[in-house]
């Protein structure tokens, strides 16, 4: 097997990498001493081995050029990368730099605003705004879309949840950042309806775990994979080559305290599930549907009658994740419509969401269409 290594410098001020490659079986963690300089300045030097895996800018480079996109949503998908390798250090410090916690403020949903929430906005759209491909972003966590305008303007849409599960930090359980990615319609002028489009529409969706590892799964037209992030370089590296959603679905994720509040159809759906499979409830979106994305199963976040038009957004969670759903072999709908084909009405709509193995998702929604 081919291996790089990389010397990195511990002991002096630089931190600039050196890179090796050569071909070997097994190679021992060692610590080199290495002289530099006309002066033989000495510093000890970290030895990191890694094999050759494809990291996520080559895999774009090459990917989208077999595909026929231009380097345009690359760039899109490399800011996503970046901030989310930022949001995922602020993650793990968040306790130590005393962000947990919420601001005192509600979001256009109504939903208390999390330091954490802010913060991950913040870093997301400073990241897709300097990418110089962007043309709008809507964001769960801001009331209207940034548009961006003429040359500082780019190609592509981007409609996100900076970060899911933020209530869930402070216990450390996984949380996750989801983005939905539109190509801008030929000679338009951007504008606050331009991004109330199909989720069909989407030329790729994205989600970011934060968990034991951080995980970005990314989504194109047939295609998902998953990359994990290497924090000792920085890089995303491919992990996870072809995701599909497996064909047993052994899982089944809802809140079992709503059931009370549930009609009868629903409850019947939900009672079904229950029968037939083994319940599995994070309460954080991502971490569920991750989860089930490899394990195999279903998610329910049904509307019920304090919540009658649902409890997740479409734009910045259901159509995403029903994007990846489907390339991945699943399906995604509100129980009585596919998710992709839903009309928005406006930015920050709710909307039903049964998510996840498709056989599961057809006879859910056929028991609820039934009553």
């Amino acid at each position: 097997m081919i291996f790089r290594i990389k010397f990195w410098q511990v002991e002096l001020a630089t931190q600039l990498p050196v890179f090796v490659t050569f071909n070997t079986t097994i190679i021992d963690s060692i610590q080199l001493r290495l002289f530099r300089g006309r002066n033989n300045q000495c510093g000890r030097w970290r030895v990191v081995v890694t094999d050759n895996r494809t990291i996520l800018q080559d895999y774009l480079a090459s990917e989208l050029r077999e595909s026929g996109q231009d380097d345009g949503l690359g760039a899109v998908i490399t800011a996503i990368a970046e901030g989310s390798r930022r949001i995922q250090q602020l993650v793990r410090q968040a306790a130590l730099a005393d962000v947990l916690g919420d601001i005192g403020e509600t979001n256009a949903s109504s939903d208390v605003v999390q330091h954490m929430d802010k913060a991950s906005s913040d870093i997301l759209v400073e990241t897709l705004s300097r990418s110089g491909h962007v043309a709008a972003i809507g964001c769960e966590e801001i009331e209207d879309p940034v548009i961006f305008e003429g040359d500082v303007g780019g190609g592509y849409i981007v409609l996100m949840d900076p970060l899911d599960g933020s209530s869930n930090i402070d216990v450390a359980v996984s949380i996750g950042s989801i983005f939905g990615i539109w190509q801008k319609k030929p000679g338009e002028t951007v504008r606050d309806n331009s991004l109330l489009r199909l989720g069909s529409e989407q030329v790729a969706a994205a989600y970011v775990v934060y968990g034991s590892s951080t995980i970005l799964v990314l989504a194109t037209e047939n295609n998902v994979r998953g990359f994990t992030l290497d924090t000792e370089s920085g890089t995303f590296a491919l992990t996870h080559p072809d995701i599909r959603i497996p064909e047993k679905c052994p899982y089944y994720s809802t809140n079992e305290g709503n059931n009370k509040v549930l009609d009868e159809p629903t409850r019947k759906a939900i009672t079904l599930l229950r029968d037939k499979y083994s319940q599995r409830y994070v309460g954080s979106l991502v971490a569920d549907f991750h989860r089930n994305l490899l394990k195999g199963g279903i998610f329910a976040y049904p509307a019920d009658q304090s919540r009658k038009d649902g409890r997740l957004r479409l734009m910045y969670e259901a159509n995403p994740l029903g994007f990846v759903a489907e390339q991945a072999g699943g399906a995604a709908s509100t129980g009585y419509k596919r998710i992709m084909d839903i009309v928005p009405q406006e930015l920050h709509q709710k909307t039903p969401l049964i998510l996840g193995n498709k056989d599961v998702v057809d006879e859910t929604v056929a028991v609820i269409k039934a009553g």
